[in-house]
């Protein structure tokens, strides 16, 4: 949100740097992103004065008159000047361009004035005409000031070409009271203690209602859509370019001027909150404005020309014939203000934000207006903001009121009611604040204090504040305002306090590994935790309880919560890949929620994609596509990176999620389990190569790391490798293989490694052949083939009673 300094300090005091007023908007909890300065003529004006024409002597060259000027421009000596226009005189009060300023036409190109001879004579600078500086069109002649002030001031001074600044603001959805420069005015006082200057709209009662022939007449059909509607006619009116100080501010919020109409509307939305619509009277078929729903699929064309289907939810402003505008979102094309219009009917609402941010969606329409309504506005602004739209369109187009003030209001919003403790401030806050000081701070806040006893308080928060309904709030109203900055570090606090916490701290081990990752060629996503339906069907198998269900889905597509993290990651994955990124390796970490009889709990997981080949073809190295043991060596290295012990390997059972894979487990629970993903879930998002995935169970991953490096001495004593060749049936897998191994030799085998795998007829259909190895090492000896051979013997023997295994000699 865009709020500019300039306007600011028309509805505050400000003494204070832009940098100063960003810090401390930052402090009280409204985010500034940036400040950014704003030029309203290209360049600022930088180096051009006033100047006076001292002196001016005509002269010819190829029967082209020109003059010979010397110019005071308040730096001393005068300048000696060229120039060509025709009503340059003595005595005159002038704009110079000096030497060195840079100069931006309103067309062509800029240019840096500098020392030069025209046709023999010295030049020292330039005076100027106005589209030669960008502050207007006419090129008639210079411009001649009827001014007092002194030479050498500056131009920006003399066209009130302040300097102004735009202050970005990351605004918050809880912040809907700071989405105007009111709102962030009101932050500043309460923070300052200075007095807001809200423009006073007194007037307004004060001018004569001269009717309409056929006034308008309201009916509001959906008053818990529009619990409130207000509206004024104004007649008599020019539709015309807004005056420059209007355009400016616009300009400065990143708004398009449209006519002085609209921009007025515009401008009272990012003054005070308020959005506002303008009604080309003579276009409201039947003198009527009904607030109301239209059947499902009713056709209506928005400004943006765009012909779109309603849902019956769609909050309309129709006439006695056809719907005008889609309350609070978007108007329509028949009922705008054009050139033509001399009339209109001004509307100012209090919109329900739950309606407005159905429609807004369903039409994936997001508008100013809908910004500001979805998140909550004012139910108390619309009859000033009314008022004070129409003074300001008066003022910029002429006309008369046109009618009575229309206010439908059955059912007031009240203001919040919130029991407060002293004693919870104090313990939310962990410091004692003086009680007046709390009242103080809260009075600042527009937040009245009520039924007061020495233990506590009754709040009484305006309904703006949509943000401020418990206790808990009102105490972080309160310490934003006091400042986080001025709470001391409690006494309380020591080293063995502090010692207290986990030794794992989830977010350091998160980071370590994202880096880790990230290292290896990993890119980390966020995706979101709305889903299909359809993905969690189409893994149900694999599913642990029932899906958790949206109430109010935005749409079918996000309707219920994820129960695995393959598709958010696929998705990802798609979207590069039909961008012609080839080669992807993504990771997330994220949760899934599930419903289990009848509880909603999560689970937070650590994922792994890979699609693509290895590495970028070069002259050293051709394209080799991913393959399975890619994605285990990435799945080790997250296990050795959290040293964990005691892993035992498991081929996937469950064939729901994956083609293939293995699931790695610690104390018989698991991990993690990885493989390629089965090719009816990548079809489902059009993805043509294999894709290799890795799910681990983070909050598991973190009980298993060893904060303690244990280190083992390399034995001085050579390692002894010896292969066998084991026929078994197909049933049988080398985890078994290696495991039968490990347990009947721990002391002397330090690896068990399969290199080659066999299937064919000769050794029978049922049957398949590894080719292993085996190495053997003592730390205390050098081996002796008497004990290789006994421990051999041992393993072989093992293999062919418990696994049926025949060696093949």
């Amino acid at each position: 949100m865009k709020i500019s300094y300039n306007w600011l300090k028309q509805l505050i005091d400000i003494q204070e740097s832009p940098e100063e007023v960003g810090k401390l908007l930052t402090a009280t909890g409204l985010e500034v992103e940036g400040i950014d300065p704003v030029e309203r003529v290209k360049g600022g004006l930088e180096g051009i004065v006033v100047g006076e024409v001292l002196t001016c002597e005509p002269f010819t060259v190829k029967e082209k008159t020109l003059h010979l000027t010397t110019v005071d421009t308040g730096s001393g000596e005068p300048s000696s000047i060229v120039c060509g226009a025709a009503n340059v005189a003595a005595g005159q009060k002038v704009i110079v361009a000096t030497v060195g300023a840079t100069i931006y036409p309103t067309e062509g190109e800029p240019f840096t004035i500098g020392k030069r001879k025209v046709y023999g004579q010295p030049s020292e600078g330039m005076i100027c005409a106005e589209d030669e500086i960008g502050i207007g069109h006419s090129h008639a002649g210079i411009m001649v000031l009827d001014t007092d002030l002194p030479n050498g001031t500056p131009a920006a001074q003399y066209f009130g070409v302040l300097p102004d600044y735009v202050i970005e603001i990351g605004l918050t959805p809880n912040r809907a009271d700071a989405a105007s420069h009111l709102g962030v005015a009101r932050d500043l006082k309460a923070v300052w203690g200075r007095e807001l200057t809200k423009p006073s709209v007194a007037a307004f009662d004060q001018l004569p209602v001269t009717n309409l022939s056929s006034p308008i007449e309201v009916t509001v059909e959906n008053t818990e859509a529009a619990p409130r509607y207000a509206g004024v006619c104004l007649a008599g009116l020019t539709v015309s370019e807004s005056p420059e100080w209007l355009k400016e501010k616009l300009q400065a919020v990143g708004v398009r001027s449209i006519n002085n109409i609209v921009d007025i509307t515009n401008f009272i939305c990012h003054e005070l909150g308020q959005p506002l619509h303008a009604f080309d009277a003579a276009k409201i078929t039947g003198n009527k404005v009904i607030v109301k729903n239209l059947p499902e699929g009713t056709p209506f064309v928005t400004l943006d020309g765009v012909e779109r289907k309603l849902s019956a939810r769609d909050l309309m402003i129709c006439d006695a014939e056809e719907p005008m505008c889609i309350g609070g979102v978007f108007g329509g094309t028949k009922s705008g203000v054009t050139e033509s219009t001399t009339a209109i009917f001004l509307e100012s609402a209090y919109f329900s934000p739950a309606s407005i941010r159905k429609t807004g969606t369903f039409h994936t329409l997001k508008t100013d207006a809908s910004f500001r309504f979805e998140r909550g506005t004012d139910p108390n602004m619309p009859i000033y903001a009314l008022k004070r739209a129409a003074l300001l369109i008066l003022e910029v187009a002429g006309g008369h009121i046109a009618s009575d003030v229309v206010d439908i209001y059955l059912n007031p919003i009240p203001n919040h009611e919130v029991a407060v403790k002293y004693r919870n401030i104090d313990r939310l806050i962990g410091k004692s604040l003086d009680h007046d000081l709390i009242k103080q701070i809260l009075t600042s806040l527009d937040i009245e204090i009520q039924n007061e006893t020495p233990e506590g308080f009754l709040a009484s928060v305006a309904p703006y504040r949509v943000d401020v309904t418990r206790e808990a709030d009102i105490v972080e109203e309160i310490l934003r305002i006091y400042g986080f900055d001025n709470i001391e570090l409690s006494e309380h606090l020591s080293a063995n306090f502090l010692s207290g916490f986990p030794l794992v701290d989830p977010d350091k081990q998160k980071l370590r590994i994202a880096n880790i990752l990230a290292g290896n060629g990993f890119n980390e996503t966020m995706t979101n935790s709305l889903t299909k339906p359809a993905y969690n069907e189409a893994v149900r198998a694999s599913l642990v309880g029932e899906d958790v269900v949206m109430l109010n889905p935005l749409s079918e597509d996000l309707s219920v919560m994820r129960q695995t993290m393959l598709f958010s990651g696929l998705e990802t994955l798609a979207y590069n890949l039909n961008r012609r990124q080839r080669d992807l390796k993504i990771c997330e970490f994220g949760k899934t929620y599930h419903k289990v009889e009848g509880k909603y709990k999560d689970v937070a997981h650590l994922v792994l994609l890979m699609a693509g080949h290895q590495q970028a073809e070069s002259w050293v190295a051709k394209d080799q596509k991913l393959a399975f043991q890619d994605l285990a060596s990435m799945v080790h290295l997250v296990l050795s990176a959290f040293r964990v012990q005691g892993v035992e390997k498991q081929e996937i059972q469950d064939k729901t999620v994956f083609e293939y894979g293995l699931t790695y487990t610690v104390k018989k629970k698991p991990v993690v389990s990885f493989g390629q993903v089965k090719g009816k879930h990548t079809k489902m998002l059009d993805i043509k190569q294999p894709v290799f995935y890795a799910d681990f169970d983070w909050a598991y991953l973190l009980k298993q790391y060893q904060d303690k490096v244990r280190f083992t001495e390399v034995s001085k004593y050579p390692e002894v490798r010896r292969d066998l060749s084991l026929v078994l049936d197909k049933t049988v897998s080398f985890e078994q293989i290696r495991q039968l191994a490990q347990k009947y030799e721990r002391n002397l085998l330090t690896n068990v490694n399969v290199f080659d795998v066999y299937e064919g007829e000769n050794i029978g259909a049922d049957k398949k052949s590894y080719s292993v190895s085996f190495t053997l090492q003592d730390t205390e000896q050098t081996l002796t083939d008497k004990v290789i051979d006994k421990t051999m013997q041992k393993l072989m023997m093992a293999f062919e009673k418990e696994l049926g295994a025949v060696i093949r000699k």
